[in-house]
């Protein structure tokens, strides 16, 4: 989830706190990530670039799907969480991956990969076509481009005086994410980002986890995502701490679901996957 050099402030924040969240986040988001890799056509022997690798979760995805054969790439700027995905391949017995620090677009990089991939990573660029352009002249004719962004609009629709702490924490987060420079639409501008970067129109797909058992995950990683935002959202002036009390605030949540009846969306995300001409 970590980016390029051209990034704008990375919202989330770096520690092993937010390196944690990452990889529940993955947990979470992991069909909808391996669906959009099955549709977009990875298969045995492919070699892939996956650019924002951070904690490895979607390299490791598609490693698995290209196999022994196949090879997996993964760039990202921040040298230290690469580590923790390095140390995580070798414990899964990943073999076909290779982790580079640095900045994929000025980074020595070939240009025989079968396809391009990342997820939430698009959203924290300041010129995501460009990237997107000159990221896709890595791949190969006849490859694939492949991206997976958030897409904050829903939460506008789904607001309900019954869940007062969800609506909160929803204006609360989109904020945070905007002030810092972030794009909190990126979801639905991965058709145009596309578009405008030269490649074909994408197939598009949109999809969110949705929860209601009191023992789902969900809860914890609305509150772990908030304890990775508390810097910002102390910095900018929108909520403190203390009114956000991480302590208690995935309990508050479940309990909030509970007596309104209304699951829990967590943040969209849209696929978008190209085949590029041959």
């Amino acid at each position: 989830m970590s980016n390029t050099n051209r990034e704008m402030t990375y919202t989330m924040g770096r520690s092993k706190e937010e390196t944690e969240r990452l990889i529940q986040q993955s947990g979470l988001y992991e069909d909808i990530t391996r669906r959009l890799l099955r549709d977009a056509g990875l298969f045995t022997g492919m070699k892939v670039l996956d650019i924002g690798s951070g904690a490895g979760d979607v390299a490791f995805a598609a490693a698995e799907l290209v196999g022994s054969e196949g090879e997996v790439v993964g760039v990202d700027m921040n040298a230290e969480i690469l580590e923790t995905a390095k140390s995580r391949a070798q414990e899964a017995g990943l073999a076909n991956i290779q982790f580079v620090a640095g900045d994929a677009q000025t980074l020595d990089l070939p240009s025989d990969f079968d396809a391009l991939i990342g997820r939430l990573v698009l959203m924290y660029l300041a010129d995501p076509v460009d990237t997107l352009k000159q990221l896709a002249a890595r791949v190969r004719p006849g490859g694939i481009v492949a991206f997976q962004e958030v897409e904050f609009s829903t939460y506008k629709a789904t607001a309900r005086p019954t869940t007062p702490l969800l609506n909160q924490l929803a204006e609360w987060g989109i904020e945070v994410f905007r002030r810092s420079g972030a794009n909190v639409g990126m979801g639905l501008d991965l058709y145009g980002t596309f578009v405008d970067a030269g490649l074909p129109e994408p197939t598009l797909q949109y999809s969110a986890p949705v929860g209601g058992p009191a023992a789902w995950a969900g809860y914890q990683f609305i509150a772990h995502g908030f304890r990775s935002l508390i810097p910002l959202l102390e910095a900018y002036g929108i909520a403190t701490a203390q009114k956000v009390d991480l302590d208690t605030l995935g309990e508050r949540l479940r309990a909030e679901v509970v007596a309104s009846k209304r699951p829990l969306i967590l943040p969209p995300h849209v696929t978008a996957w190209v085949q590029l001409p041959a």
